[in-house]
């Protein structure tokens, strides 16, 4: 939700308890979310370590980045990873996959936003993309001087807010 009205906000709780159900079988785990991906890319194979999977740092780099585009995109400016919450991998990815990463926007407070990313892999010879991990990224707007800034209000340059 991206809503201002604290009412109309989910909970914290509610949040977590949809955010961390990594059950295989639940409805969304096998359809990559709706809507405009924040990064895709290619895992290379720089990015293997020893066993020639892909370094869950390298995916939470990815996943870090594209959550990190769209907050300094509703923040207008300069903002800082504050937490990341409730990640698990569900799956190896590999080299040649293709990854894509969705963030969309689930928590706005006044400096502060939440997004439910996700990171999906989908095979260099195949269409079926599966869900690698899931997590809550937290992040604040700053200033200048690096403290916390209010987020705008307006959205007068049609931005995506």
């Amino acid at each position: 939700m991206t809503t201002n009205s604290a009412s109309a906000t989910p909970k914290h709780s509610d949040l977590e308890t949809q955010f961390t159900s990594s059950d295989a079988t639940a409805p969304d785990a096998n359809t990559p979310p709706l809507g405009e991906p924040a990064i895709r890319t290619i895992a290379m194979p720089a990015d293997t370590n020893p066993a020639g999977d892909i370094f869950g740092g390298w995916l939470l780099a990815q996943m870090d980045m594209a959550a990190g585009n769209a907050a300094s995109r509703l923040s207008r400016g300069r903002c800082a990873t504050v937490a990341v919450e409730a990640m698990s991998f569900l799956s190896p990815v590999k080299v040649g996959d293709e990854v894509t990463v969705w963030a969309p926007l689930v928590k706005r407070g006044r400096s502060s936003m939440t997004f439910d990313v996700e990171a999906w892999r989908r095979p260099r010879d195949g269409e079926r993309q599966t869900r690698v991990t899931r997590a809550l990224f937290t992040f604040v707007a700053l200033d200048e001087a690096g403290r916390p800034r209010p987020l705008p209000t307006d959205d007068a340059d049609g931005t995506w807010i």
